[in-house]
């Protein structure tokens, strides 16, 4: 297979979506990245060329051994970045996403390797995402979306999945970070938004960006 920057995104974004495990429709992987089903369908069929991934008719795309040992390297790397970029960098929280997503191509297994002793072995992302060990699956937390609890419930802020840099500032703006106690006040009906405390600050936040922000009761 070729290294490119086009299949590495689609690699990730196919894991991230189905946590490596799941089919996903093709029309996730259209609408995540803002085009077309037919050039989505394009992508995936020479991904099954490759042999990183496999397609169930009606059900979606799944990535293959190969292609799930390439796309967590290609998410350790992106993790890792996030992480220097953060800590050391002093690159803006919500920001260092998409640094991450453009630095991620351009590292070597080596570079990467030295890149995580540097940081001292990190085990998440500062959006609180587990670094999966090289060539291993990713081993994600046991949590559930803050969409999902009721009023009253409190819970603690695990990790914002999958991230995306206009989510992450919208809910830096709102001090919603991991490791922050979170209690739902009240939930508008018919779908409506959550009005959540977080400390001291008491914030309305949409259902699709609530589904994003994954927490532990």
């Amino acid at each position: 297979m070729i290294r490119s920057e086009s299949t590495e995104m689609y690699l990730k974004t196919i894991l991230e979506l189905g946590t490596g495990k799941e089919p996903v429709a093709i029309s996730q992987v259209a609408e995540r990245w803002g085009v077309t089903p037919v050039s989505a369908n394009e992508m995936i069929k020479r991904l099954a060329e490759y042999g990183m991934i496999r397609h169930e008719p009606y059900k979606g795309v799944s990535l293959t051994e190969t292609g799930l040992r390439q796309a967590t390297n290609i998410l350790r790397r992106h993790r890792l970045w996030e992480r220097l970029l953060v800590d050391h960098l002093g690159v803006d929280w919500a920001e260092s996403h998409d640094a991450a997503c453009q630095l991620e191509h351009a590292t070597a297994e080596a570079v990467t390797t030295a890149l995580d002793a540097f940081l001292g072995h990190p085990t998440t992302c500062p959006h609180g995402n587990p670094i999966p060990d090289p060539g291993q699956p990713v081993n994600e937390a046991e949590t559930r979306p803050l969409s999902t609890l009721e009023i009253g419930q409190q819970a603690t802020i695990i990790c914002i999945h999958p991230e995306e840099t206009a989510l992450l500032n919208y809910l830096a703006e709102h001090g919603i970070y991991p490791q922050r106690t979170v209690e739902v006040e009240e939930i508008a009906p018919l779908d409506g938004p959550l009005t959540v405390r977080v400390g001291e600050q008491r914030t309305v936040i949409g259902r699709e960006a609530a589904s994003r922000v994954h927490v532990a009761v």
